[in-house]
């Protein structure tokens, strides 16, 4: 009932939406045949009436929740429009408070005498400030369209680092890192086998993944399996879970299901041949000497993302190895444990922001919204001689694509300092 109550809510305020931003289109249209007016102004209706008709029978139709193409492409596509028109809204409203604020002053001025407007009008829209909210909103909805094409547009990020404390032994490490699968959302598996293919064309001794196989569902990785188990590595394939693997996000008929759910997530990594690491860790020995690696599961310290990792539990043991390498999902455990309680981890591992798949980046400069709520959202972070990486994820979830922030696949050398 209060799902519903949001929705008519949610729905209200894109139609109050769309008259506001129709005023607009009424004023940059109104050079144009009586002819062409019509046709733009009936189009603008009939695309706002489809929009709010699919937000209000997604909830209600089955088939809806479960196609891939309309909870991945059309679903982003509305959210898509209601944003763009959010922004062509907020310039209207700096026009509205001037055409307000001169109407108020021609007023006031009036009762003393003078007289700016006549009698009853009021100023008229500025025809400036209307082609630059519909243009903003309307390249803000161009880009996440032409960002659908960038989904599978894996890039290689490579980079070496030092550590004096690194065994001898593992002098020249390679390691390989992807995050965020969410298999659930993936639809074209030969582009996915091509990323897998960029993947082992790196060489890697060892491949770390680190959480969010599927977005709800272990079936959703049931046509990626065979894809996922080619991923192999001299020191193994080593695993741990994100917050979209328990299931947490969907309604289960039953708690039992929701484990049985979870179970068959970790019975499908094992059968991939990978290490899933459950709040525990392994010890990689060579020539003698010997390097830890930590996976616990997910542990998050924004909002209101679950804290079901074990940190005790994953480093008991590990306290004569002089090396250890963290996988934990959420790159805020970083600050709120790793730094604070365990400076012996030497360097973490985590995904999940996926750099909200949205942003501008450059070797000078990078920047996307979420870094509003993640500190350390995409790539290398160092703190004294602690490591953070951030993968910004292999697949997507709910915007199907990629602006700016391309999908990741991270290739770190280690050597001795």
């Amino acid at each position: 009932m209060r799902s519903t109550g949001t929705l008519f809510f949610i729905a209200a305020i894109m139609v109050l939406l769309d008259f506001y931003v129709y005023q607009a289109i009424k004023t940059v249209t109104q050079p144009l045949s009586e002819r062409m007016r019509i046709y733009i102004h009936v189009g603008f209706w009939i695309i706002s009436v489809l929009t709010v008709f699919s937000l209000m029978a997604f909830p209600f139709v089955p088939a809806l929740q479960q196609s891939k193409l309309f909870r991945n492409y059309v679903f982003a596509i509305l959210a898509g429009l209601f944003i763009a028109k959010l922004i062509a809204a907020t310039i209207f409203l700096v026009d509205d408070i001037r055409r307000t604020g001169w109407w108020a002053i021609s007023k006031v001025y009036k009762s003393s005498g003078g007289q700016i407007l006549g009698d009853g009008q009021m100023v008229s829209r500025s025809v400036f400030l209307s082609w630059i909210g519909l243009g903003l909103g309307s390249t803000l909805f161009g880009t996440m369209v032409f960002g659908f094409r960038n989904k599978y547009k894996y890039q290689v990020k490579k980079m070496q680092l030092s550590f004096a404390n690194l065994p001898k032994a593992f002098d020249g490490l390679k390691l390989v890192q992807i995050s965020d699968v969410h298999s659930g959302s993936l639809q074209d598996i030969s582009a996915v086998n091509k990323g897998i293919d960029l993947i082992l064309q790196q060489n890697a001794d060892i491949i770390f993944f680190t959480g969010d196989l599927v977005n709800d569902r272990a079936t959703e990785m049931e046509p990626l399996k065979t894809a996922f188990a080619r991923l192999k590595a001299p020191l193994g394939v080593y695993s741990t879970l994100g917050n979209h693997d328990y299931g947490d996000y969907v309604q289960w008929p039953n708690t039992a299901a929701k484990q049985a759910n979870l179970e068959a997530l970790i019975n499908l990594q094992k059968e991939m041949g990978w290490d899933i690491l459950m709040n525990e860790h392994r010890i990689i020995e060579k020539e003698g000497e010997k390097i830890a690696v930590l996976g616990i599961e997910n542990w998050g310290a924004k909002g209101r993302f679950p804290k079901y990792g074990k940190m005790e539990d994953a480093i008991k043991g590990t306290e004569q190895i002089p090396f250890k390498l963290l996988l934990s999902h959420d790159p805020s455990h970083w600050d709120a444990q790793v730094k604070t309680s365990y400076s012996d981890i030497d360097m973490m591992f985590s995904g999940h922001t996926h750099g909200m798949q949205f942003g501008l980046e450059n070797p000078y400069f990078k920047w996307s919204p979420v870094q509003w709520m993640y500190k350390q959202w995409a790539g290398l972070y160092e703190d004294g001689n602690q490591k953070l990486y951030v993968n910004r994820g292999f697949g997507f979830i709910g915007y199907p694509g990629r602006v700016g922030i391309m999908p990741e696949i991270t290739v770190i050398e280690f050597t001795k300092a």
